[in-house]
């Protein structure tokens, strides 16, 4: 699909239209309210006019929320928020949001006042996960696998992503022409569908250590449980992965807790338990793990590692291939230049829009007054692009001063005028998968920079915007990019 319309239609089509059932119009008055289809789309980076008050205070129509001009061009809408209703109550599907960098720092550290994501949001298919939970309580159980996901540990899992990336790469020669096509000593080929969409979750799988035999199930299990989250149509079938994942694991886990399994270094040492194993022998108060809590782990895991990644080799790709400058300043110096991407990538065109959240207290902020209880979104997405913490923050470039593109850290950073992303949050319940992703991401742009000669951007194959240029990220990752290479 090569066109605005088939785009917008499968945006439609997984998008909630409805308008609200008694509810009333925003605080303020506005011009008429239109149906979310009728918002027309605008040049990138410019907002269509919704109205303005008295004072000529620009107004927000809380159905752009469900319109395709909102999801291909976000940003004009985020800076009206920002800029004059920093704390916005959308009273179309009430909730609130936040919009502002500083704001949604304080937010994420204030673990009394906005302590979990909502009840039951993550229970239905991933299970009871510490995303609920807070405190004392969060740590412990968060601690359960994310050591395993951080320094040494992720350090010694390294040679297996290559591995894993070099046999994916090797496989290219075995792709229908639906993925892979070769001309003329040039190979055009589907980035996503051969490479990015599966590496990292035949990563996690590994890490995790599941059974090489058990990588078709894993897909399975994965794709249907990430399209259940949500309460969309496909919430039965991510119910039912999520209990076929739990039968399978029942089974690991009494082999495992008799006999633990091993990851092993590249000379074939073993290096230690793999997850699974490790969450086997684990206790809690005396109590081993359930088979229930080992699933929950497991699916959180999958979950924080599998989209993120795919998303950001994908939107790092079709960015840098749009920027050739930057593109070859990355590839003269892939050790340094691929994590800062990286960095860049998420700030500019995260996969992550946010972390929901439930206060437990009324809170007033900015002079608006938010009860107990609720639905408050800390919107990444924005944060990201708050001119406040960024110059010019809509423009895509791995150059910029201001942003810190060292290691994650929990705590952010922000010294001597630089600012990490907000893309996995900070504090305390900072993306348990930010490190394995960071490392996915980069690892495997490296390897397939190996492989790429002279890499281009297939433009006729890539979708359209309505005036012929490319199609805008948006708040939605790269669904497929198509590269051309020299094959000799």
């Amino acid at each position: 699909m090569d066109s605005i319309t088939a785009f917008l239609s499968n945006i439609v089509e997984n998008t909630d239209a409805r308008t609200s059932e008694g509810g009333s119009p925003s605080p303020a008055p506005r011009a008429r309210f239109v149906a979310a289809h009728d918002f027309p789309l605008m040049p990138v980076g410019q907002a269509c006019d919704m109205g303005h008050a008295p004072d000529g205070t620009p107004l927000i129509d809380p159905r752009i929320f469900n319109a395709p001009e909102f999801f291909r061009n976000p940003y004009p809408y985020y800076k009206i928020m920002r800029d004059h209703y920093p704390v916005f109550f959308d009273k179309l599907h009430n909730c609130y949001y936040v919009t502002r960098y500083d704001d949604i720092t304080t937010c994420y550290f204030d673990d009394e006042g906005f302590n979990t994501i909502p009840k039951g949001s993550s229970s239905g298919v991933l299970g009871n996960t510490q995303l609920e939970l807070s405190g004392v309580e969060h740590r412990r159980r968060r601690n359960l696998y994310g050591q395993h996901l951080v320094g040494k540990s992720l350090d010694n899992r390294l040679h297996a992503i290559e591995s894993i990336g070099e046999e994916m790469i090797a496989d290219w020669d075995n792709l229908d022409e639906s993925i892979v096509q070769d001309r003329n000593g040039v190979r055009s080929v589907a980035i996503g569908r051969a490479f990015a969409n599966e590496f990292p979750i035949r990563v996690v799988c590994d890490v995790l250590g599941f059974p090489k035999e058990s990588r078709k199930k894993f897909f399975y299990w994965y794709n249907s449980m990430m399209s259940g989250l949500g309460g969309s149509e496909t919430h039965h079938q991510g119910l039912e992965a999520r209990q076929d994942l739990e039968d399978y694991v029942g089974t690991l886990v009494e082999e495992r807790r008799a006999h633990p399994t091993y990851l092993y270094d590249a000379a074939g040492n073993p290096i230690g338990k793999d997850i699974i194993s490790k969450l086997c022998e684990t206790q809690i108060d005396g109590d081993y793990l359930s088979t229930e809590e080992i699933t929950s782990n497991i699916a959180l895991v999958v979950g924080g590692g599998g989209e993120t990644t795919r998303g950001a080799i994908l939107n790092m790709w079709y960015l840098l291939l749009q920027h050739p400058q930057q593109l070859e300043a990355v590839l003269a110096d892939p050790e340094t230049m691929w994590d800062v991407a990286f960095h860049e990538t998420l700030r500019h065109s995260t996969p992550i829009g946010g972390q929901p959240r439930h206060n437990s207290f009324d809170i007033e902020l900015h002079g608006v007054k938010i009860p107990a209880g609720s639905l408050v979104n800390m919107v990444d997405f924005s944060a990201n692009h708050d001119d406040r913490i960024f110059k010019d923050p809509e423009v895509f470039n791995i150059f910029r001063p201001d942003l810190y593109s060292g290691k994650l850290l929990r705590s952010g950073y922000r010294k001597e005028g630089r600012c990490s992303h907000m893309a996995f949050g900070v504090g305390p319940h900072l993306c348990p998968g930010a490190w394995i992703s960071h490392q996915e991401a980069v690892i495997g742009s490296k390897i397939l920079q190996r492989h790429l000669k002279n890499p281009r951007l297939n433009v006729d194959k890539m979708p359209k915007d309505f005036d012929g240029s490319l199609m805008p990220i948006g708040l939605i990752s790269a669904k497929e990019i198509w590269i051309d290479y020299d094959l000799n």
